[in-house]
């Protein structure tokens, strides 16, 4: 079903701004102003200008009559005042005390910058251009207190203002589950607030087609659909589904209803139509367009899949070509997204008219061939005067010209891309993904994986070291990104999205070294209830008992716990009972001598301010150990010290995300522990995770050896069967043997096997916590 959804007035105005800046003079700094993104320079200062319903807001020469139509709302929603309406420009313009809003680019020389001055006569706002206005709105709404239609006091103070990147955006997929067109607005203003300008618009997928293609109506009564829908994480074996079908899509005349919201508010919107991967809802609908001619159904299921467009089909280029004329139509932004990503070349291995096309096109592979299909939809774009924009993947084969890379697997693509002088956004998997966790807390909602709190958000740094000036330059802005696999409701996706794009949009917008984060998350505190006010949910997830494992006396455990709430003290226990505020109070780190369980809260005003936290440690003969490993390991699951957390006490959880387990992709496991004496051993064990849609396969074989001297070993234990989909837990009891070298070998399962998740690529072998008793 479908979605229901002045030039007397300048003079006057520059008077008013020499008064007020000599009224701020060099008065020493207030209060830190609670504006998010931090500004390039802002001084607090002098007194306020108090609001009433007397105050005008005057907009000068060059400003659309709308510009300071979302303020007002804004003044009437939060503080019940309506101002009055001001001077549009030109002769006559009263010389009252109020707002000025007035356009000056040699004043303000950069693009989107703006200079707020507040003072007791009045506030002037200049904008280099009507985003630099704009933004400088926003900026003031955000000084501006809540109120019940009495006086508002804006504080004193002169803020200059411009953003680092030019491109700050925000991704929503609505291919997995989509969003009604209101909520879309109300998110749309949210990110206008914080200054993003950009909403990455994810339209097609495996699991659904959103957006209405009149030339191809199957695209709306077929790939829109999917008949049902899993429940539960992708991870969990056997795969459940809800049985109820499920779809819907934007009509046209909504989605420039959405485009032309956005434009209001400084938001360019770029549509992405995924290709040649991610395609099946399209092959549900049109199956000659695929290398099997199908039959082909809108998936259910998370993941990627084997069918794609056939890239030796002039078919398959007829269609997307056709599509790609009513998208552009849509959607004015200069680059259109075409996806690329996660593309396997499977079908196309077997398809004898893709293999023919490489032929005629001299490709030497189907990497290659990928790079083909990316060029010549640029090129049709280009006859429309668009360009295309894309995941890493398309650097496969050939970066095509003057194609934009947005880096989603690394860093590494943007960097490669930048090199050969092709602009890129960074939106590294690791850091700015918001369908990640972003606690570690057990009853955090169901989310894809991952670990990205606010914290690790606000600390990732866009330009990538190693670019030199000139190639960091290519490097135009960064990107949060927000899949929706596990967010079937709107209130899911703001507690997923808020307060982290708050996060992005400061390292977005403000100055590197401006970045504080103690300072960000008091300011996020005070933005609560603006956030609230907007109409959207938000959390305290950075607020909760978080943790480090150093390594104290004798290798055993050292636990930090540490929180961010303001005032807060943590009580905590180690006799299994729930922590009060009579409990012992953490005033330093605890040292771990035992097995146990650590529990703790924190508390102030009365009671626990956050969920409880809570850390198992399994203390034995090999704590604290020292582990050489015969690889290294790699990617996520290579923590600093990789041998110290196989012996740190502390078992990996089902989540893997938590950075306790140590993994290699496509190597074998060698793992050799010193006691550092010889012990007498009866018990040997460890933890194997395995979860085939993570690529993450239980080793061929496990074996465990002991030594004496570390030269001659014998094996004591071997494991082939590992039927756990999650944690499988090793524990070997052995007839007792005297040994000081206990090594551990796992055979990786090497190429994944076909008809799996990666097929042919390196399958992960995972491991935590080496026990010997």
């Amino acid at each position: 079903m479908r979605i229901q959804l002045i030039s007397s007035f300048l003079i006057r105005a520059g008077l008013c701004l020499a008064l007020l800046g000599a009224g701020l003079g060099n008065r020493a700094l207030g209060a830190p102003l609670p504006i998010i993104p931090q500004p390039v320079r802002a001084r607090a200062g002098g007194a306020p200008f108090v609001l009433t319903g007397r105050t005008a807001l005057h907009t000068g020469p060059g400003l659309a009559p709308g510009t300071a139509a979302r303020f007002r709302e804004y003044v009437r929603t939060v503080g019940h005042l309506a101002l009055r309406p001001g001077a549009a420009g030109g002769p006559g313009a009263p010389a009252a005390a109020g707002i000025f809003l007035r356009l000056d680019a040699r004043a303000v020389p950069q693009a989107e910058g703006y200079r707020l001055v507040v003072g007791p006569r009045g506030i002037t706002l200049t904008g280099h251009d009507a985003a630099g206005v704009f933004y400088g709105l926003q900026t003031l709404s955000q000084l501006m207190p809540a109120g019940t239609g009495g006086p508002l006091r804006l504080p004193g103070c002169v803020v200059e203002d411009y953003p680092r990147f030019g491109y700050r955006g925000v991704h929503l997929d609505v291919s997995r589950h989509l969003f009604p067109v209101p909520v879309l607005k109300k998110w749309l203003d949210v990110l206008a607030f914080y200054k993003i300008n950009t909403l990455h618009w994810h339209l097609t997928d495996d699991q659904g087609w959103r957006i209405e293609i009149k030339k191809y109506p199957r695209l709306q009564s077929v790939a829109a659909y999917r008949a049902e829908t899993l429940i539960g994480h992708k991870k969990e074996l056997p795969h459940r589904f809800d049985g109820q079908r499920y779809g819907g899509y934007y009509t046209q005349a909504e989605a420039r209803e959405v485009v032309r919201y956005a434009a209001a508010r400084h938001i360019t919107v770029i549509p992405e139509i995924e290709m040649p991967g991610h395609a099946l809802a399209a092959l549900a609908a049109y199956p000659a367009l695929g290398c099997t001619g199908g039959p082909y159904q809108t998936a259910t299921f998370w993941g990627v899949f084997d069918d794609v467009y056939c890239a030796g089909n002039e078919a398959t280029f007829s269609f997307l070509e056709g599509v790609m004329d009513e998208v552009a139509a849509i959607f004015p932004s200069r680059y259109l997204h075409i996806g690329g990503d996660e593309c396997p070349k499977v079908r196309w291995q077997a398809c004898p008219k893709c293999q023919q096309r490489m032929k005629d096109e001299h490709l030497p592979n189907e990497q290659a061939l990928q790079s083909y299909f990316i060029r010549r939809i640029s090129q049709h774009l280009a006859t429309k005067n668009r360009r295309v924009i894309g995941w890493d993947e398309i650097m496969e084969g050939g970066l095509t010209p003057g194609a934009t890379v947005m880096s989603w697997t690394g860093e590494q693509g943007g960097v490669e891309a930048a090199k050969l002088g092709h602009p890129v956004i960074m939106t590294p998997e690791k850091y700015v993904y918001l369908d990640y966790y972003q606690s570690l807390n057990p009853a955090e909602p169901l989310a894809a994986g991952g670990y990205t709190p606010l914290s690790k958000t606000y600390g990732y740094e866009p330009v990538p070291t190693g670019l030199s000036a000139a190639q960091a330059g290519y490097v135009r802005g960064v990107q949060a990104n927000l899949w929706s696999e596990y967010l079937p409701t709107a209130g899911q996706a703001e507690y997923m999205l808020f307060p982290r794009v708050l996060a992005l949009a400061e390292i977005a917008w403000s100055p590197r070294a401006a970045r504080n984060l103690p300072a960000f998350l008091a300011r996020t505190r005070r933005h609560e209830w603006r956030l609230r006010a907007l109409g959207v949910a938000t959390n305290r997830a950075y607020d909760q008992i978080t943790d480090t494992l150093r390594e104290g006396p004798r290798g055993l455990p050292l636990l930090e716990l540490r929180t961010s709430a303001p005032g807060a003290e943590i009580h905590f226990t180690t006799d299994g009972q729930e922590p009060t505020v009579q409990s012992p109070r953490y005033l330093g780190p605890l040292p771990i001598a035992r097995s146990g369980v650590v529990r703790a809260g924190q508390f102030g005003g009365g009671g626990p301010t956050q969920p409880l936290y809570s850390r198992e440690f399994d203390i034995n003969l090999a704590t604290g150990k020292p582990v050489a490993l015969a690889h290294p390991p790699a990617g996520n699951f290579a923590p600093p010290s990789p041998g110290r957390v196989l012996t740190n006490g502390v078992a990996g959880s089902a989540r893997y995300n938590d950075g306790q387990w140590v993994g290699f992709s496509g190597l074998d496991l060698g793992a050799t522990l010193d006691l550092g004496a010889p012990q007498r051993i009866t018990v040997l064990g460890t933890n194997i995770l395995c979860y085939f849609w993570q690529k993450m396969w239980a080793p061929t074989e496990l074996v465990f050896s002991v030594s004496v001297d570390g030269v001659s070993y014998q094996d004591v234990y071997r494991q082939t069967d590992f039927p756990v989909n999650g944690i499988n837990p090793v524990r070997a009891t052995i007839a007792p043997v005297q040994a000081r070298y206990v090594r551990v070998r796992g055979l990786n399962r090497g190429p994944i096997p076909a008809g799996a998740y990666g097929a042919g690529g390196k399958a992960w072998l995972l491991i935590d916590e080496l026990l010997v008793n």
